[in-house]
């Protein structure tokens, strides 16, 4: 026994060792077993919480995607203005720009179309009971009245393109005037709102009124435009040489090349160029023409360019005297210089008047006064002289030196001109002379190096306290005064330290003298306005017209006649049209069969400028809680109202959030994935 015992006892062990291991395998195999079942039904847990929850997140987003696409057909909108009396109709004003620049268009067509567009969606969101005022450019009488919709609709219709713009204020103010009822009062504006609108001013409204801006936005456009043109010569004679200098302007950004340039003058070609003009810059060209006969000329600048063509011409009118009269008052010692003169040259008409037998009544005939050597200048001459120097005539005063100097001086002042102090015998040379004043610059062809200049035996000496209105033409050592233009009121006074007599100097031998006297004649007198623009300039000059018992002067052009109204002021008869001339060409004034004057209106240029009002600036310039902008292109935006609201409406917006809430629905699907179960 105790040798089989080690023997047993490692069996035993064989056996039971195996036994054992197994027991302790089976026992945490048991334990695992258990644990990974235990695992695996808490990650199934939280598998089933996780798509849960995703399955939630596509519900919510699938049901918030159909809620905001119905909101965007449903076309919600925030009110933006107080809560009106409900118990009160609506007043509307709306403007619609109908200014040149309206003709632009965009990725909606016309602009002035669009306009009509919203105008019309806007008028069907108020009520039957409601009115409505129908404004533009033209501030026509029948606009001011409240209409009813078919009326305003019927009205809007008939809107075209006018020559005619206004600023903002104007619109305004001209808004407020119908909108003065017992109702809810809107003011809508729709325009581009051209920077011309607006003097930067802050715009002034009324609390009770509700205001509203729609900025429509056009494409940008090149532009070059005839800018302004005016002549060298206020006065012209016939077949004379002239010269016409043209601006034009380019509003682009760009370089403008070769653009062509036109003249015509009667219908005939009288000039042709080319330009180039840098971007946003202006050019002069001077055209030369000539072989114009006696009488009224109608001249047309015109250019190419494209696509904006309603500034590409400007007519202008300018007339073309047969002669120019010349008065020459005389006193008794006068010699016969200013005679001789002017009887060498067919164009000048001269009439004598002894200084004791003055024609007072026909001053303002003549288109040059010569006042020589004057013994006694009376209060009532000084007068006289006043009134035609306001009315833009021109007078040449060669003094007599042997006159009382306190009766000069006394004349002297009641014309605005400087005081004699007093005679020098002193015999001096002219020591300047002024070749760039127009009396003297186109004379020479080239400054002559030793110009010989006339000499002074005796002059007079002035006190001059101001030379704010002078220009000096010849002057003596020291800057004394020699021959010097003075501006008085709208016309010019020449007036001479010396006279005319051999006894006072060589003014009147010298060759000087010609050129002198004759180029003052042809710059005298009030340039005559080359052409007007519509709806700015309602009063036009003209000479001084006496009309007979049952005379009346006519405006006339193509399908065009009106009576103007006519008032005499200053030695000139001003002519009156209001708002009746619209459209721009030539007009010709008749007094029965005779034509009096020929004037030219174009359009204004200020809708040359293709540069647009930003909606930042148009906030800045309203600053009030009433008043609204809106952008028709960057704004969700389109203007409604009803009994007592005006909103901004927000289907945009929802149709947006719509499209973000389907996309957040695909993205859950397809990258929340499910997890891989673990067995």
């Amino acid at each position: 026994m105790n040798f089989l015992y080690p023997g047993f006892l490692f069996a035993l062990l064989s056996v039971a060792i195996p036994v054992i291991i197994h027991l302790v395998n089976f026992r945490k195999f048991k334990k695992v077993y258990f644990s990974n079942v235990q695992l695996l039904k808490e990650v199934e847990q939280q598998n089933s919480s996780k798509e849960k929850i995703k399955n939630l997140l596509i519900l919510l987003s699938r049901i918030l995607a159909i809620i905001f696409l119905v909101l965007a057909f449903a076309q919600p909108y925030i009110p933006i203005t107080d809560q009106k009396n409900a118990t009160l109709n609506n007043a509307v004003s709306i403007y619609i720009d109908n200014s040149y620049s309206m003709e632009a268009i965009n990725k909606d067509g016309n602009l002035l179309d669009e306009a009509k567009r919203r105008a019309k969606e806007l008028v069907k969101d108020f009520g039957m009971n409601d009115r409505f005022q129908l404004l533009t450019n033209d501030f026509e009488g029948k606009y001011q009245r409240l209409l009813n919709e078919d009326e305003f609709l019927k009205a809007l219709d008939d809107v075209k393109i006018s020559s005619s713009n206004r600023n903002l204020q104007q619109i305004l103010n001209r808004q407020e005037n119908i909108l003065t009822a017992s109702a809810n009062k809107y003011s809508f504006i729709i325009s581009d709102f051209q920077k011309n609108v607006s003097n930067g001013n802050k715009l002034e409204t009324k609390n009770d009124i509700q205001y509203a801006f729609l900025k429509l936005n056009a494409t940008t456009l090149p532009n070059v435009a005839v800018d302004s043109v005016w002549m060298l010569s206020p006065n012209h004679q016939p077949g004379a040489s002239e010269k016409l200098v043209v601006q034009l302007k380019n509003y682009s950004e760009e370089e403008a090349k070769n653009i062509p340039l036109k003249l015509t003058v009667n219908n005939q070609q009288k000039g042709l160029s080319s330009a180039n003009i840098p971007a946003g810059k202006t050019i002069k060209d001077t055209l030369n023409f000539s072989g114009l006969r006696a009488g009224w000329q109608k001249g047309v600048v015109s250019i190419k360019d494209f696509p904006v063509t309603f500034d590409d011409t400007l007519s202008f009118s300018f007339k073309v005297d047969q002669s120019l009269p010349v008065l020459s008052i005389n006193g008794a010692s006068a010699g016969n210089y200013i005679k001789a003169l002017f009887a060498a040259d067919p164009y000048y008409k001269l009439t004598e008047n002894a200084e004791s037998n003055i024609n007072y009544s026909g001053f303002g005939n003549y288109g040059l006064i010569v006042l020589n050597g004057l013994k006694n200048p009376s209060s009532g001459l000084a007068q006289q002289l006043k009134t035609y120097l306001k009315a833009g005539g021109t007078i040449a005063i060669f003094p007599e030196l042997d006159a009382d100097i306190q009766v000069y001086n006394a004349f002297f002042s009641g014309l605005s001109l400087p005081i004699i102090q007093g005679l020098t015998k002193t015999e001096t040379k002219v020591d300047q002379i002024d070749l760039q004043n127009p009396i003297f610059k186109t004379v020479f062809e080239e400054i002559p190096k030793n110009l010989d200049l006339p000499v002074a035996s005796r002059y007079f000496s002035f006190i001059e306290n101001s030379s704010a209105n002078k220009e000096n033409i010849l002057t003596l050592p020291g800057r004394k005064l020699f021959f010097a233009k003075y501006g008085v009121g709208n016309g010019s006074v020449y007036l001479s330290a010396t006279g005319l007599n051999t006894a006072d100097g060589n003014l009147a031998r010298h060759p000087v003298f010609v050129p002198l006297m004759y180029r003052l004649a042809l710059n005298s007198g009030d340039e005559s306005t080359l052409y007007y623009q519509l709806g700015n300039d309602n009063a036009l000059p003209s000479k001084k017209l006496s009309l007979g018992k049952n005379q009346t002067l006519k405006l006339s052009a193509k399908s065009f006649e009106a009576i103007p109204e006519i008032r005499q002021a200053e030695g000139k008869t001003l002519i009156y049209v209001a708002d009746q001339i619209r459209n721009a060409g030539f007009y010709d004034l008749k007094l029965a069969d005779s034509l009096m004057s020929v004037y030219a209106f174009n359009t204004g240029r200020s809708e040359s400028d293709m540069h647009y009002l930003s909606k930042t600036e148009l906030d800045n310039l309203a600053g009030k809680r009433n008043l609204k902008i809106f952008d028709a292109d960057k704004d969700a935006v389109k203007l409604m109202a009803g009994a007592n609201k005006i909103g901004q409406t927000l289907w945009k917006l929802c149709l947006i959030l719509s499209l973000i809430f389907i996309a957040a629905e695909i993205l859950l699907i397809r990258f929340f994935n499910n997890p891989k179960k673990t067995i």
